[in-house]
């Protein structure tokens, strides 16, 4: 028996998804609710890290990631003409960092809520939040209302339940580099993530599937307008000017119809704790993060897995929110923090060891058990 009977998630992405499946495996009854009507998910590829393939193995998705995506062994560091000159290894113990195309990912995550029994509603956000002391009450954006003995705002960045039970919290700000992703094909050499440093730009390659990559590049600028779809390619093209190897490949390759996607990173450090009452925040809902450490995702979904474990074993809500609190916040600030702290490095051309011996020793940090 667990302290909670009815739950709603709002928010359908990765951890919202995640945290549907762990609360149906626990018993309780689960609405989750999404904005959008479609249920899409935008994006070409996510990097995974072995920390949160270990995550995907608690949800019990590894298999199934494994199936469809990709498995390498730490991430290989080179110079800007495609010359190897070290490595970050992956954890010893841990299963090889990947990556995983995010529509597979959505599909798996999405076919396992749907089988749990959780009612989906598709189109719908929160209006309103009443709490009391054994239940919530929600009036929902269509008018629609509901009870619920808890509420789990899954809902990212732009977090709406954020907004209602921290009215003051911080707001995402530019954080003065936007990243820039590449959909394509995958030569056979790109075996494991790959960096490439000590260039203007950052950029990095990750396999996402038996034949297919992402490529990311970071680039330090201030916050750019938006550029048309049909001249992505043209600007990617010159930021990718002075680098060789595989990255020229990529750059000789690039057209009007590149799958191309540009966006500014935004970011905020939300000071503890994450839920009031009877509602919770996780993943970028409670502790948004920038790629830097390809962590955003892992650290959603252990939030699923270890507010399961905490319900099942409290005699009331309160008690295992404050558990949970007790294990993730450090954790999940300190992703926050060191992906803050590379991309100030990359934006003020830290020597490309500097970079890597933080994203190494927080790798190792993030092996420990949850």
């Amino acid at each position: 028996m667990t302290p909670v009977r009815s739950a709603l998630i709002v928010g359908g992405g990765i951890g919202g998804m995640a945290a549907a499946i762990v609360l149906r495996r626990l018993g309780i009854a689960v609405d989750l609710i999404d904005l959008d009507p479609a249920w899409r998910v935008y994006g070409a590829g996510i990097t995974i890290t072995s920390p949160t393939l270990r995550a995907f193995e608690q949800l019990g998705i590894l298999d199934d990631v494994l199936r469809d995506g990709f498995s390498g062994r730490g991430i290989r560091i080179c110079t800007i003409d495609g010359q190897e000159v070290g490595e970050v290894p992956d954890p010893p113990g841990m299963p090889g960092s990947g990556g995983v195309m995010r529509p597979m990912l959505h599909r798996i995550l999405s076919e396992k809520t749907s089988a749990s029994g959780t009612n989906v509603r598709l189109g719908l956000t929160i209006d309103r939040l009443d709490q009391h002391d054994a239940f919530v009450d929600v009036i929902f954006s269509n008018g629609d209302t509901g009870r619920y003995d808890f509420v789990l705002g899954a809902d990212g960045l732009f977090s709406r339940t954020r907004s209602l039970i921290l009215p003051d919290a911080p707001v995402p700000e530019y954080t003065g580099q936007s990243v820039w992703r590449l959909f394509a094909d995958r030569p056979a050499e790109i075996d494991r993530r790959h960096f490439f440093l000590g260039g203007r730009v950052k950029v990095g390659l990750s396999p996402v599937s038996r034949d297919s990559l992402y490529m990311f590049l970071l680039e330090a600028c201030p916050r750019r307008t938006t550029i048309p779809d049909d001249e992505l390619y043209l600007v990617l093209r010159e930021l990718m000017a002075d680098y060789g190897g595989p990255l020229r490949t990529l750059r000789n390759s690039l057209s009007p119809t590149s799958q191309i996607v540009m966006r500014p990173l935004e970011a905020f450090l939300l000071p503890p704790p994450w839920h009031v009452g009877r509602v919770l925040l996780i993943g970028d809902a409670a502790h948004p993060t920038t790629p830097q450490l390809a962590s955003g995702a892992g650290m959603a979904v252990e939030d699923a897995v270890v507010l399961g474990e905490e319900l099942s074993r409290a005699n009331d809500l309160a008690g295992a929110l404050a558990a949970f609190a007790a294990r993730r916040t450090a954790r999940c600030q300190l992703v926050v923090e060191n992906s803050l702290e590379i991309g100030r490095l990359e934006r003020t051309g830290a020597p490309p060891a500097e970079q890597t011996r933080v994203v190494a020793e927080t790798l190792g940090v993030l092996a420990q058990p949850i």
